[in-house]
């Protein structure tokens, strides 16, 4: 552990222009965001249409969403939200680093590479299930949902803003989910799980997973279920892994 003999208002002053530099950094990265707004919004609008890559890859059938804006502010606004949510995405790294660099004085070294370890596996876990989410949950649940129709007489009319709030809100929510290994990690690591209990309560964890990837994937298929309900179900048996591997370390 490193002395430091530095007062708390010391400390508070150094974590103030911690926050600040984090702070700029994604407003920075957020403005270049804004700026590129074709290129943002090609990305983002791309899973409405066939000629996403997931549906040429799976076959689907030609189809177009056509999305409408209904609020004088709201494609400005909706422009401002992703940008921001880009531009911290993009910050990510960064500020961790601050953060970690602002604590690893008072860690000693063998915590400070296992913190290093838990950030970076936690911030790659979290981009793998943004990247799953647009790649794979989302364009399927658009399909779904913005192809279905109770009855040919009524249209679907779709706003931007309801498409970017959900592929913002089911990017985040994939993104936690893919925390699992990480945190079966750290209770495995305090003891609170092992990996004989995981396996116990396995078929249980199959039912949980079912529930949940038909929450964020409200289709009728068993196709679209099980194509997302693998990866998570991968997921768990990672987590089993890694809470052997770590209690035989230990």
């Amino acid at each position: 552990m490193t002395n430091d003999t530095g007062t708390f208002w010391d400390h508070l002053d150094v974590l103030r222009w911690v926050i600040l530099r984090s702070l700029g950094i994604a407003v920075a990265f957020a403005a270049i965001a804004f700026c590129m707004k074709d290129l943002l919004f090609t990305i983002v609008l791309a899973p409405r249409t066939s000629e996403f890559v997931t549906f040429r890859l799976l076959g689907i059938d030609a189809f177009g969403i056509h999305l409408m804006n209904t609020g004088l502010t709201e494609q400005f606004m909706t422009h401002v939200r992703v940008a921001m949510y880009a531009g911290l995405l993009c910050a990510t790294p960064y500020i961790i680093y601050e953060l970690f660099r602002f604590v690893s004085p008072g860690l000693y070294a063998n915590e400070r590479r296992a913190g290093i370890r838990l950030v970076v596996s936690g911030y790659m876990m979290f981009i793998l299930g943004t990247a799953l989410n647009y790649l794979l949950i989302f364009p399927l649940t658009v399909h779904f949902l913005g192809t279905y129709q109770v009855s040919p007489d009524v249209d679907n009319m779709l706003t931007l803003q309801s498409y970017v709030d959900t592929l913002i809100s089911m990017s985040l929510i994939m993104g936690v989910i893919f925390e699992l290994p990480v945190v079966c990690a750290i209770l495995g690591k305090m003891g609170f799980i092992n990996g004989r209990m995981m396996s116990r309560y396995r078929r249980h964890a199959i039912v949980a997973i079912l529930v949940v990837a038909a929450i964020i994937t409200p289709t009728t298929d068993m196709f679209t279920l099980c194509i997302v309900s693998f990866p998570i179900w991968l997921l768990y048996e990672v987590s089993i892994l890694i809470v052997r591997l770590n209690k035989t370390n230990t």
